[in-house]
Formats: C-alpha cells, sequence, structure tokens
C-alpha cells in the first residue's frame, strides 16, 4: 500500500503545476474584483442614507468637515457605520466559513457553538442584574457570553475517547443554544424591563453605535483572521477524513481548538457588536465554495471580501425602502440570503467540503 502511493504522487506532479497556476491566478483576479466592489459597496454605505445629501457634498464632507449638520452625519454616523459593517462582514464570513470546515457540515454556520445564545444570555443577564447597562459595556458582557458557551460547548464535546468530533461539536453547541435562549425567554417574560432594553440590541443592527465601538472589536477580528488564516491548510487535510489528516502530519485537535477559538473571537465580536445577524456566516462560504471550489486557501480570503459586501449592501437597502425610516439589516440580509442560500442547495452540482 505504502508503495502505490508514493508512486501515484510523482506521476500527477509534472502536470499539476501549470493547470494550478493557471487556476491561482483566475482566483487571483476573482479576489481582485471582489475588493473593487466591495470599495464601490463602501463608498456607496458613506453616500447614501435615510438623509439625502448630494453625491459631491457627501464626499466633499469627507475630506473637508465643515461642522455642520450635514458633516456631523457623514462622519458621526455613516463613516463610522460603514467600519463597522466592514468589520463584522468579515467576522461573519469568515466566522461561517471555518464553522463549516471544522464540522464539515454545509448547513452549520457561528451560531452551531452557541455563541449568539451565549452572547444573548449574558447580556440579559447583565441587564436583569444591573439594572440598565451601558452599550459600551453590554459589548464585553455578550464578548463574554460567547467566549464562555464556546469553552462549555468545547468541554462537553471533547469528553469521552472519541474527542471533540464534529457531530459531538454540533450536538453540544444545539443542546447549549437551546437551554441558553430558554433562559433568555424566561428572564425576559417576567421581567419586561429588561425585555424592552434587550430588543433594540437582539434584532442586530449597524446603526446607532458609538465611532469607538470598531475599535473595541477589531484588535479580535483581526486576531481571528489571522488565526483562520493559518488554518486554511489544516482544515484541507482535515476535509480528507481524520486517519488521513493525521496521517498528513496533521494534528487535528489543535486545529480544531484553534479553530474554535478563531469562530470564538470572530463571531463573538460581530455578535458582541452589532447583535444576532442571520444567513451572513451560514451563506457566503457556499458562494465562495461555488467559485473557488473546497480549497480553504481561498474559500476563506473569498469570504473575508464577500460577506462585508453582503452586510453593507443590505444596510444600504434598508436604509432606501422605508425613507425616512429604516429597516434592520439583520432583516434584510435573511430576505436576500434566504433565496440565495435555497439556489445555491437546489443546484444539482454544489461544491464539497
Amino acid at each position: 500500500m505504502s508503495v502505490s502511493i508514493s508512486t501515484s504522487a510523482p506521476t500527477a506532479e509534472p502536470v499539476a503545476p501549470a493547470g494550478s497556476r493557471r487556476r491561482s491566478s483566475l482566483l487571483a483576479l476573482g479576489l481582485l474584483a471582489a475588493i473593487v466592489v466591495l470599495v464601490a459597496v463602501v463608498a456607496a454605505s458613506v453616500s447614501v442614507g435615510a438623509r439625502s445629501i448630494p453625491l459631491d457634498r457627501v464626499w466633499d464632507l469627507v475630506f473637508h468637515p465643515d461642522g455642520s449638520d450635514e458633516a456631523v452625519v457623514v462622519h458621526d454616523l455613516r463613516i463610522p457605520r460603514t467600519l463597522l459593517g466592514l468589520l463584522v462582514g468579515a467576522a461573519l464570513g469568515m466566522a461561517g466559513a471555518l464553522m463549516q470546515a471544522l464540522t464539515r457540515n454545509p448547513l452549520a454556520d457561528p451560531g452551531i457553538l452557541g455563541v449568539n445564545a451565549g452572547a444573548a444570555a449574558c447580556v440579559v443577564g447583565g441587564i436583569a442584574i444591573f439594572g440598565y447597562v451601558d452599550p459600551k459595556v453590554q459589548v464585553w458582557f455578550a464578548f463574554l457570553g460567547a467566549g464562555l458557551a464556546t469553552v462549555i460547548v468545547y468541554g462537553v464535546a471533547a469528553r469521552g475517547g472519541s474527542g471533540a468530533t464534529p457531530v459531538r461539536l454540533a450536538l453540544a453547541g444545539i443542546a447549549l443554544t437551546f437551554a441558553l435562549y430558554a433562559v433568555v425567554q424566561g428572564i425576559t417574560t417576567l421581567k419586561p424591563r429588561v425585555f424592552d432594553q434587550y430588543r433594540f440590541w437582539q434584532v442586530g443592527s449597524l446603526a446607532g453605535h458609538e465611532q469607538a465601538l470598531a475599535g473595541q472589536i477589531a484588535p479580535f477580528i483581526v486576531v481571528g483572521v489571522l488565526l483562520a488564516l493559518a488554518l486554511a491548510r489544516p482544515l484541507n487535510a482535515l476535509a480528507l477524513g481524520e486517519d488521513v489528516s493525521r496521517a498528513l502530519g496533521a494534528n487535528v485537535a489543535r486545529t480544531r481548538a484553534l479553530g474554535a477559538l478563531g469562530v470564538t473571537l470572530l463571531a463573538g465580536a460581530a455578535t458582541a457588536a452589532a447583535g444576532p445577524i442571520s444567513f451572513v456566516g451560514l451563506t457566503v462560504p457556499h458562494v465562495a465554495r461555488a467559485i473557488t471550489g473546497p480549497d480553504q486557501r481561498w474559500v476563506l480570503p473569498y469570504s473575508l471580501v464577500l460577506a462585508p459586501i453582503l452586510l453593507l449592501s443590505a444596510d444600504v437597502i434598508g436604509r432606501i425602502v422605508t425613507r425616512p425610516g429604516e429597516l434592520q439589516v439583520s432583516i434584510v440580509t435573511a430576505v436576500i440570503g434566504a433565496p440565495v442560500f435555497i439556489a445555491i442547495v437546489r443546484r444539482k452540482r454544489i461544491a464539497q467540503l
């Protein structure tokens, strides 16, 4: 058996480099095109809002603020909102791709580790115990809850001889999610005052946040992104199965532990900042795989770019469709993401994990 494996490798090697380089060049061009689209969406996010301001006036104010009400709208509302959308979108996209690769489950999203439920439980607990939680402090409550939930899920899944397998992680995450949401519903039902404050965070929105919030979550997201990118090759090995990945030299337990840490940093920071936003982490990795195939070295960077495109586009649409009011971004992402996800699932040929 060892002879057949060693002899089969050289036969494929002379053909692979030319086609591989060509494919890599095409994927790099596609990623560059996606970055250009992202820049255009960022410009639209800064230019468009519930309040109508001429386009030339907006960009004049971006570089030359004059202290007017319109300058306040651009610098204190739209630009921080756009930066937050960039960070949250990138974090959700990477977390979704990482979660699906770790569990080898195409229906997995960051919430499967109990991240959203843990964040919600800590936010509700903080409001119930302290009466009122300042939004600056509320972020840390949510992040703490997301981290604790992931630790609990991984600890439960790792018990036993087989370790933290994808099935164990999914089952432990689902069980903890139901338990925590039961606690949340119990508290909010008994304490209407808590529900009144919790519902504004729970709806999922990029609006109404202070400029400093992006700076608060940025370090966690940067570390999570770098960690996810570093795990691309081990995740490719893990997709071949545990036995094969071990034979290739991958440390399965370490890959899963670091992957769970990455999901916690990314999804925890995003959920803490903007509340639970659905379908971004679930849908975008499928779109990325449809373009790149199953190679995580490309799936992860594409998810990093495509997710903020979706989130910021949804946010811009939400500002326009109900002028002078706004529609929360989580509602728009669900309206956009659900049909896209259904179309991907119904395809006869779908990229494998």
